[in-house]
C-alpha cells in the first residue's frame, strides 16, 4: 500500500515522502496513530509541499547550529569537580555537566545527547571534546577540569 508519511517515522521515511508498505503495518499503526495517510493522485501534491517544508525546516536549523559553533568553538570551558590526591576526581564528569558548563559559561544551549566523550573524565586535566549538533556540523571544545577549591 502507498502511503504518504505526516511524520518522520524510524525506518520507513521522512514527513512528506511517499512510501510503498505492508498494508497491515499501514491499516493497523501508521494510519490509526495518524503518522500516514493512503496516496491518492492529488496526494502527490500534499507530499511535495511537506518536504518542501521539511528542507527549509532542516536548512534553518543547520544555520542556527553553524552560529553557534562559531561562538563556542576555540573556547575554553571550566568545570569545577571534587578531587582528591593526585588529581582523581570524586565521580566523572558527565555530559550533562559539560552542557550545564556550556550554558552557564557561554550562554549556548547544547542537548547532552550531541556531546561524545569517548572515555569518562575521572582526572584533572584538559580535554578535547567533539559535540555533533546536526548530522553535518562537527565541533570541539576544550574542557578544563579543575579541583573544587573546597
Amino acid at each position: 500500500m502507498k502511503v504518504v508519511l505526516r511524520n518522520d517515522v524510524a525506518g520507513i521515511g521522512y514527513k512528506g515522502d511517499i512510501v510503498n508498505i505492508a498494508d497491515g503495518y499501514a491499516q493497523n499503526k501508521l494510519i490509526p496513530q495518524g503518522l500516514a495517510y493512503k496516496a491518492t493522485h492529488g496526494s502527490e501534491q500534499d507530499a511535495e509541499r511537506m518536504r518542501k517544508s521539511r528542507e527549509l525546516k532542516a536548512v534553518e536549523e543547520r544555520s542556527v547550529v553553524e552560529e553557534m559553533a562559531a561562538r563556542v568553538e576555540g573556547k575554553s570551558i571550566s568545570i569545577s569537580m571534587n578531587a582528591g590526591e593526585g588529581g582523581k576526581l570524586f565521580g566523572s564528569v558527565s555530559t550533562a555537566d559539560i552542557a550545564t558548563a556550556l550554558e552557564e559559561q557561554v550562554h549556548v544551549t547544547i542537548d547532552r545527547k550531541t556531546i561524545q566523550l569517548d572515555e569518562n573524565i575521572k582526572e584533572i586535566g584538559t580535554y578535547e571534546i567533539l559535540v555533533q549538533p546536526h548530522p553535518e556540523v562537527k565541533f570541539t571544545i576544550t574542557i578544563e577540569v579543575i579541583a573544587d577549591s573546597e
